[in-house]
């Protein structure tokens, strides 16, 4: 299950086509380390039979190594083995047998056996059909900078060290349009795969988007800095598509993760991105026979993923309740028939709460909140970052507004590209501590929920993320850049101002000055919006275009050689008509 996402005001409902896991109203989601033994690849599993009415799929974990006799057991019980990942003893089993897991649990060298989903397996997963590859929209003019890049200091970052090639970022995800003319520069094939239904698909195209998440996902860490469109955190790594959601339903079941993250400690991943929980349960209970087989199995994958150098960066979930303090889940099997049952502490979230794996929660616009649909909990949340209204890239070479805490995830995984970029050593357990010490320090807000200190709270973790310290620099390049983050209302028929003080630049300002703006507002055909220089000359940026479009988010060039650099600049926002109202959210200047 995805956890987010809201585009542009629209709800999105739970397993649809353009579906989004839950929270207030975005998301429905509700969303001990281990020691593996190495090995390689996984293991050549036997054909399995035809798929049948029925057909369920279960986890049989066993100790890492040779399988052989573990899986002669499985046929020899009634089921067959579809896929099969000796180096940490998982086999995904297929049965028909109701009794199939209590039989398996009976036979020498099984540690545990568990059902993945209250649901048939499909027939798909015996002859995948691959995703549409979809026709691609022209590509956009202009390449804004964004409030939640201004945020995390990522625009700053870039001007120092835009990523290296070198890092490959695996996308874990709904799949990734490698189409899109922000994602194709980046793009990695020969990395990418679907793990659907929990067997590497290395067919090409098995790695596109059956949904819009992933795309998404994938824009905000490394979208390519190419002037049209979006710019990603690190916009100079390289990112591959691991589809791990099943088309249709785009649920995330245990064996697709499982394949997913040996796929990444395989290929050599220094950072994923996991944007969802292992569905069909948001939380999965060590007293539950399935479930703890779950536990075992997505434990011992993503240790084994870590081991071979792979940091996950997860997604905290959706629905606003204390990970440190559970009590109920209602939302739970999601694929099919939801039960109430109570929990404690054990039950877990995953991967977001398995060890070693940095948990997200995500910002308001303001950059220093707690949007309203995040998880939280006192050292459970490591870091926060933006995820309300993130501007990102979705199939067909558009583009969409998201909200959720899917969204915060990326900016985290593309600033743990960056400090891998910068630090080419660093193991997983260096980076994850990294973003922690970097971060900005967020106090609790007026809210009884948030508990613990400035440096370390429920609700942001260790902070707010920083990507400009992840490349080594705590100041952009002198008198280069200047911001203002300060939210200021646009009314009806009124003429507001927003000043930013510039200062240490030598002399006049470049023939190249450029003016990135984030205005919020409905129908902008109402607004006229100017720079004034220091000395009160007035260049025109918009001039009541865009009829009924909404928000202005824009990079505009501006000869302003004629004007001295230091002083007081100011973007003036004129609202010339009734009905339609909004804020100057953000504006920066690049000299």
């Amino acid at each position: 299950m995805r956890l987010s996402a809201l585009a542009l005001g629209t709800t999105l409902a739970l397993g649809t086509a353009a579906g989004l896991a839950q929270a207030a109203p975005l998301d429905n989601e509700p969303l001990a380390a281990r020691s593996v033994a190495p090995a390689a690849a996984p293991a050549a599993a036997a054909a399995p039979a035809a798929w049948a009415a029925g057909t369920r799929a279960y986890l049989v974990i066993t100790a890492p190594g040779d399988t052989t006799a573990v899986r002669n057991a499985v046929a020899a019980n009634g089921g067959s083995v579809f896929s099969s990942f000796d180096a940490i003893g998982v086999i995904v089993a297929h049965s028909t047998s109701a009794s199939f897991a209590a039989t398996m649990r009976g036979v020498a060298g099984v540690q545990k056996v568990g059902a993945t989903r209250t649901s048939d397996v499909p027939s798909d997963a015996y002859n995948p059909a691959l995703p549409a590859n979809p026709a691609q929209a022209a590509a956009p003019t202009t390449e804004p900078v964004r409030s939640d890049m201004t945020q995390i200091k990522a625009d700053q970052a870039w001007a120092v060290n835009q990523g290296s090639a070198t890092v490959k970022v695996g996308i874990l995800d709904t799949g990734v349009d490698d189409q899109h003319q922000d994602l194709a520069p980046n793009f990695n094939a020969a990395d990418s795969v679907s793990c659907a239904y929990g067997k590497p698909d290395t067919r090409v195209g098995a790695w596109r988007d059956v949904d819009t998440h992933g795309t998404h996902v994938a824009g905000t860490v490394a979208a390519a800095k190419n002037g049209k469109g979006a710019i990603g955190v690190a916009p100079g790594v390289k990112i591959s598509s691991v589809r791990i959601a099943e088309p249709g339903t785009t649920l995330f079941f245990a064996e697709n993760t499982i394949c997913g993250l040996v796929w990444a400690g395989d290929h050599g991943f220094k950072v994923t991105n996991n944007s969802y929980y292992t569905d069909p349960w948001q939380f999965n209970c060590p007293n539950d026979l399935d479930q703890a087989a779950i536990l075992e199995g997505v434990g011992r994958a993503q240790a084994y993923a870590e081991g071979k150098g792979s940091l996950q960066v997860a997604a905290a979930g959706n629905s606003n309740v204390d990970l440190a303090n559970k009590t109920t889940d209602t939302s739970s099997p999601n694929d099919s028939t939801p039960v109430t049952r109570t929990l404690t502490n054990d039950c877990l979230d995953i991967p977001a709460e398995l060890p070693g794996v940095v948990t997200v929660a995500a910002n308001g616009t303001s950059g220093t909140s707690k949007a309203s649909f995040s998880n939280y909990g006192k050292d459970v949340i490591e870091v926060s970052a933006p995820g309300e209204s993130v501007y990102s890239t979705a199939p067909g070479g558009k583009y969409a507004t998201l909200s959720g805490t899917s969204m915060a995830s990326p900016h985290v995984a593309g600033v743990a590209a960056l400090l891998a970029s910068a630090n080419p050593a660093y193991t997983p357990a260096d980076i994850r501590a990294k973003l922690g010490e970097q971060a900005t320090d967020l106090a609790c807000p007026a809210d009884a929920r948030c508990t613990g200190t400035t440096a370390k709270n429920s609700f942001f973790g260790e902070g707010r993320v920083d990507a400009l310290k992840a490349v080594g620099s705590s100041t952009p390049p002198a008198g280069a850049y200047f911001e203002n983050l300060t939210d200021v209302a646009i009314p009806d028929n009124t003429t507001v101002e927003s000043a930013i003080t510039v200062s240490g630049v030598t002399g006049n300002a470049p023939a190249t000055l450029k003016v990135g703006v984030d205005i919020k507002h409905t129908y902008i055909g109402d607004l006229k919006v100017d720079l004034v220089a220091p000395d009160g000359s007035v260049y025109s940026l918009h001039n009541r275009t865009g009829s009924g479009t909404d928000n202005i988010l824009q990079t505009y060039t501006v000869n302003a050689s004629s004007e001295v650099a230091n002083g007081v600049w100011k973007l003036r926002v004129s609202d010339n008509a009734t009905a339609d109202t909004g804020k100057i959210d953000a504006w920066n200047l690049t000299f």
